[in-house]
């Protein structure tokens, strides 16, 4: 395009060159331009205005790891950047593509502690995969062009772009820039003959699935070199959607709250195939399902950020890969020879699996284990499923089937106050299809005000909150440690129902187990949003134990 146009003009257009069609903010004067942009152009963006810049920029990392585009989020400055870094910091660990925008203080202003003045530089450098600040409109196309490039090559992950006040303003005549491609690095043919060689070798092999950056090609092209040397797969901590859990070959995941028949049959595998996940504390279970720097299982670890290979892990074959290239290539290596002792290796791990998700009766009026039978017997098997972090999220994580890409989403860095913001961001992303987000009730009041965004623009999500008056997991580590000394973890909570209603949403209450299904099936034919509060007795501390066994364990411990 050519033609004089402000800063913020040129700035939305880059974004639609880009092809993003979905935008998630929370206005400020520091951005007004790019808000008059929008608008000019909201035939082709949507935008999602949030009622908290943390829950807004929550919504562009699911949104990032729902759709696989970069989510896209605006926030002003100051205290819009530091709200909205919870969700920066989520995408990093996460490696999940995402581009926030914050307002800044003018040209003329900076480095004089102005109003609601940071040096975004030094605030997010940590925390990002790149950080900038655009000093001239002229040069828009050329950050925007790179912050695309940057967030989606390599390991996925956050970019943030400072834009000043004044910045925005400017009238000038550029060209627009073409829509970026990640740059993706494939394995070689030697590495590929390694990995055959090392697959020959085995007698227990095991792949883990795990990253950002998969694509429904790449999806496919695993589940072909699964089927066909038919091999045991498992993922990594809340990435349980990288195989369909259906499937014959899938045996778990590899996390937090790991079936400990899992655990005993990662330590059994003489050949671990990791595709994209980074091994880190909650997938290698505090590092000790696999031994640092030298595993006994011999090690494959393919990843698309070269940094991470090698960092904890020595490995028999590394291997610096776009997930979907490897993907690719491990598809062509042509099927093994039928190998009896792989089928029942496979078996065992399957075995392990099934008898892993059968629910089992928790304490109290509510019995959480019948809730998931009726919640998995009611809901469509491609249902997307959105959480926050603490202990209620076990029921999900090991009960729940996902039926395949991109029907979870949930923070690997353990982040409170996601479910919420990303149930309405993955609605946003996949409108069609039947979403659910799961909070506590800490994680959900930490932005439980993001159920009215879902009101404003009509998403039809089912939320669901697991009461039991305290913040569960420290709780329970409480317990564990210093169980004659429990101290500020416990709750006192609104009525979640009728917070719920007050906002428009159809919501009740279970009290009691018999009360599951009618609940249930009114909440998901409901014509709006809706939302289960769910009492939960304190006893149903996590799926297989109580408060009273963790307590009574750890108060034996320390008296003798």
């Amino acid at each position: 395009m050519s033609g004089k146009r402000s800063g913020g003009e040129v700035l939305v257009d880059q974004l639609v060159a880009q092809g993003v069609t979905d935008a998630f903010c929370v206005p400020g004067e520091s951005y007004l331009d790019v808000l008059n942009a929008l608008y000019l152009k909201r035939n082709n963006i949507n935008l999602y205005v949030a009622r908290q810049d943390g829950g807004a920029a929550y919504m562009a990392e699911a949104y990032g790891k729902i759709s696989g585009k970069p989510g896209i989020c605006f926030v002003t400055r100051g205290p819009g950047a530091t709200n909205a870094s919870i969700a920066v910091h989520t995408a990093y660990q996460d490696s999940t593509p995402m581009i926030l925008f914050v307002g800044q203080v003018g040209s003329d202003m900076i480095d004089r502690e102005a109003f609601q003045e940071i040096d975004y530089r030094r605030m997010f450098g940590q925390m990002t995969k790149w950080v900038a600040q655009i000093d001239r409109a002229d040069r828009i196309p050329e950050y925007v062009s790179r912050a695309f490039q940057t967030a989606t090559s390599g390991r996925p992950g956050p970019v943030v772009l400072a834009l000043p006040e004044d910045m925005l303003v400017q009238q000038v005549d550029v060209q627009d820039v073409s829509q970026v491609s990640p740059i993706r690095f494939s394995p070689t043919q030697l590495q590929c003959d390694s990995v055959r060689a090392l697959l020959d070798a085995s007698s227990k092999p095991l792949v883990i699935l795990g990253g950002g950056g998969w694509s429904d090609g790449a999806y496919q092209d695993i589940k072909r070199f699964i089927e066909e040397q038919n091999l045991p797969v498992a993922c990594s901590f809340r990435r349980q959607d990288l195989f369909d859990n259906y499937h014959p070959n899938y045996v778990g995941d590899v996390g937090i709250g790991i079936n400990p028949a899992l655990a005993e049959y990662v330590k059994d595998s003489d050949l671990l195939i990791v595709l994209g996940a980074r091994l880190g504390e909650m997938t290698t279970s505090g590092y000790t399902l696999i031994e640092s720097p030298n595993p006994r299982q011999k090690l494959i670890h393919v990843h698309p950020g070269i940094e991470e290979l090698g960092r904890v892990f020595q490995g028999a074959l590394l291997i610096h890969a776009h997930i979907a290239d490897a993907a690719k290539s491990f598809s062509e290596l042509g099927a093994s020879p039928a190998r009896k002792e792989w089928e029942s290796w496979l078996e065992v791990g399957r075995a392990r699996y099934l008898e892993n998700i059968e629910p089992q009766a928790t304490p109290g009026a509510v019995d959480l284990g019948e809730f998931m039978r009726t919640f998995k017997e009611l809901l469509p098997r491609d249902t997307i499923i959105t959480n926050g972090a603490g202990n209620f999220s076990g029921w999900i994580h090991r009960h729940w089937q996902y039926s395949g890409l991109r029907t979870q989403a949930a923070p690997t860095n353990g982040a409170m106050g996601y479910g919420v913001p990303s149930g309405v961001a993955a609605k946003v992303a996949s409108p069609n299809r039947t979403v659910v987000s799961v909070s506590g009730d800490g994680c959900f009041l930490m932005n439980g005000q993001e159920i009215a965004t879902a009101i404003q623009y009509d998403l039809k999500v089912i939320f669901i909150v697991f009461d039991n008056g305290m913040y569960g997991t420290i709780r329970m580590h409480q317990e564990r440690e210093y169980p004659e000394n429990v101290h500020g973890t416990a709750l006192r909570n609104p009525d979640f129902a009728a917070l719920a209603r007050a906002y428009g949403l159809h919501a009740e209450t279970i009290f009691s187990t018999e009360e599951i299904r009618g609940v249930l099936s009114r909440c998901i034919d409901a014509p709006q949003a809706s939302l289960i509060h769910i009492k939960v007795d304190p006893e149903a501390i996590t799926t297989r134990t109580t408060l009273s066994n963790i307590r009574a364990a750890a108060i034996k411990r320390l008296r003798n």
